[in-house]
């Protein structure tokens, strides 16, 4: 086959490529000048308007106030990171469609999703670095004793320093993804390690977000001031925040939603499953009842006007999405036999079985409804498995997070501290498992292509015939994926006509830029045959020709999915993915740190003496914190904002409730 792809390049003409492993000097330089501009002009506001140099950054202080009732410290940065998320995501799906509907970029500059998401990215830095500036040590509302010490007057709300070091982390992947194309290839899928850390600091953004608004409640609740916050602020954190979330968690299954992805299939359930877990269960638990249903909603809405302007607007494939309704459902279900604030992890593990049965068969019923690749008999054993296992072991982790926002009514219990750790540890392992892909086994086909009469331009009809016959029996999937054309997005689903004989059931483009294939997924193993696919002398890469008839052998789809792909050696391989991996684990070690802060600093002062605190934050003198549960669990179900707060424990009799 090798030989035939070598004389193939003098058959067909080779289309202008745009460059692959990296940008240019000049492109380099000009980014490196505006981003060096961009934090000068960040820190010249943030701090100037500290010293009281640089009166700008105070008018926007006094506008977030007025608009909702909130301080500054928190209204402000997070108005403007929830906007910075809104540009982010919306360049994501448009860079991503990009990407599978045209190929590489021509150059940094000519991408438009590229502006979207560095600017929604600078606004979320910008946007913790603003909330670490904008405290203010005179004001009664300041931040409470979460806040992370600055100088000896100067207190930075925790949940401002984790949204500063998530929009970091996310704009540290784009210097790192230049880094990583120089040496890997310009890979042009959303799976790459560093578009993975890009997405995952604006996801973990929205938990920032929740640390901040728990701190300013608290707060506010402290200096007398609730009702000074407006209720569209309110809807914001009670409906916006976890519907956010909810779609940021999605983002992980793009490659899915379109229809290309490089692994294994069982991965679509289970990202919806790690997704609906973590995310539905910490939002019953910490917003109450009622909160799913604005989540879901929100999710729904905001996915779907992303698909419209993407795919109708714009032009380019399509993006799939989950429902999350039988799961939103399950989950209350769940809240109707178990306490959430009394119990959390008992209502995490019984939430989580039902998400990973209920929601499960919710979900594969969806994917046979609207998803590009429908959930097969193939994978069920393997989907009933690791499905209900991630959606436990997400739903633990989401009991726990939502534990420690609402820390202020549950009760603190170490042993959800035991569970949580196990519950992490399985998350990553099962993610892990499925990498592991069986070698290519020795699978060929011959392919008769009947040109479809009347375009402009070449498509056909192919009739593919399996060798062995059963090769495609029992496969996960088999298609015929076509890509990176300036066209939308084909992956058509064969249709059986006969004994290992297979036809497509519409017409697949063999022309210009198209790179036409049969993908097969069938047990471990996933593996493709190339129909067209044109030179490529960037890579450089030879032309695939489509003559009426040839017989090919399946190779591993890696192969055709990334010809931009570089080999290197193991160490270097090693070395790159064990930095991103350790940058990963930094930031979720941070976010981790940050939300037990929360949970352990309840009910205390920030100005409590030290030898005051016992071992779990809690001043020596107060009284069990179930003796506080029970007299608020008659307002568990009621969202954070909305409960009654407890006085000071010196002036409060047992049993009288928690009323301020």
């Amino acid at each position: 086959m090798s030989a035939a792809l070598a004389a193939a390049t003098v058959l067909a003409a080779a289309v202008d490529d745009p460059g692959a492993g990296g940008a240019s000097a000049a492109e380099l330089s000009a980014a490196g000048a505006i981003g060096g501009f961009a934090i000068m002009f960040l820190l010249l506001g943030g701090l100037g308007h500290r010293a009281g140099l640089i009166p700008t950054l105070g008018w926007f202080e006094r506008f977030s106030e007025r608009v909702s009732g909130q301080p500054a410290w928190a209204s402000l940065p997070c108005g403007l990171a929830i906007i910075s998320l809104i540009s982010a995501v919306f360049g994501l799906y448009w860079d991503v469609s990009l990407h599978i509907d045209r190929g590489r970029d021509q150059n940094v500059f000519g991408n438009p999703g590229h502006f979207f998401i560095l600017a929604g990215l600078y606004g979320i830095f910008a946007a913790g670095f603003f909330a670490i500036c904008l405290g203010r040590e005179e004001r009664a509302d300041r931040p409470g004793p979460t806040a992370i010490r600055i100088a000896s007057d100067w207190y930075a709300p925790l949940g401002g320093v984790l949204m500063c070091a998530t929009g970091l982390f996310s704009l540290i992947a784009f210097p790192l993804d230049d880094v990583w194309h120089r040496l890997f290839g310009q890979d042009v899928t959303l799976w790459g390690p560093t578009h993975l850390m890009l997405i995952g600091g604006a996801v973990m953004t929205l938990l920032a977000i929740a640390i901040i608004q728990v701190e300013v409640v608290r707060a506010m609740k402290s200096a007398g001031v609730m009702h000074k916050e407006l209720a569209w602020v309110r809807h914001l954190r009670v409906v916006w925040l976890p519907g956010g979330l909810l779609v940021g968690m999605s983002t992980f299954q793009g490659e899915f939603d379109f229809g290309v992805p490089q692994f294994q299939l069982i991965y679509h359930p289970m990202l919806i499953m790690l997704a609906a877990g973590v995310t539905l269960v910490a939002t019953r638990i910490w917003l109450g009842r009622g909160a799913l249903f604005g989540a879901i909603a929100f999710f729904l809405i905001m996915r779907g006007l992303l698909a419209f302007s993407v795919h109708e607007t714009l032009g380019e494939s399509l993006a799939h999405f989950p429902l999350y309704i039988a799961e939103a459902l399950v989950v209350e279900a769940a809240a109707l036999v178990i306490s959430v604030k009394q119990r959390p992890l008992a209502f995490g593990l019984l939430a989580g079985a039902l998400i990973g049965t209920v929601g499960l068969a919710a979900e594969w019923g969806w994917s046979h409804v609207w998803m590009p690749l429908p959930w097969v008999e193939a994978i069920l054993p393997e989907t009933i498995v690791f499905g209900l296992a991630m959606a436990v072991a997400a739903s633990i982790l989401g009991a726990w997070i939502g534990a420690r926002l609402d820390s202020d009514v549950i009760p603190y219990d170490r042993r959800m501290r035991l569970a949580v750790i196990p519950a992490a540890l399985a998350v990553f392992a099962l993610l892990a498992f499925p990498l592991f892909k069986q070698d290519t086994q020795d699978v060929s086909a011959q392919v008769a292509l009947t040109d479809v009469q009347g375009g402009e331009e070449r498509t056909v009809h192919a009739t593919i015939t399996m060798n062995p016959r059963d090769a495609a029996e029992g496969a996960t999937w088999f298609t015929v994926t076509s890509w990176q054309g300036g066209g939308r997005l084909i992956t058509d689903r064969l249709e059986r006509v006969g004994d290992g004989v297979y036809r497509t059931t519409q017409p697949i483009p063999v022309h210009g830029r198209w790179k036409s294939m049969v993908r097969l997924h069938k047990g471990r193993s996933i593996t493709a045959l190339p129909i067209y696919a044109p030179a490529d002398r960037a890579i450089p890469a030879p032309a695939v020709p489509a003559p009426p008839r040839f017989e090919r052998e399946f190779v591993a789809d890696k192969e055709l999915l990334q010809r931009e792909a570089k080999v290197q050696g193991d160490d270097l391989t090693y070395g790159a993915y064990g930095v991103v991996l350790l940058i990963t684990m930094g930031l979720l070690a941070m976010l981790a740190w940050g939300l037990h802060r929360v949970g352990t600093t309840a009910g205390t002062q920030r100005d409590t003496p030290l030898a005051e605190v016992g071992h779990d934050g809690q001043p020596g003198d107060r009284p069990p914190r179930e003796r506080l549960a029970a007299a608020t669990s008659e307002h568990e179900d009621l969202p954070d904002w909305a409960r009654p707060q407890p006085q000071d424990p010196g002036r409060q009799t047992a049993g009288s409730g928690a009323e301020r």
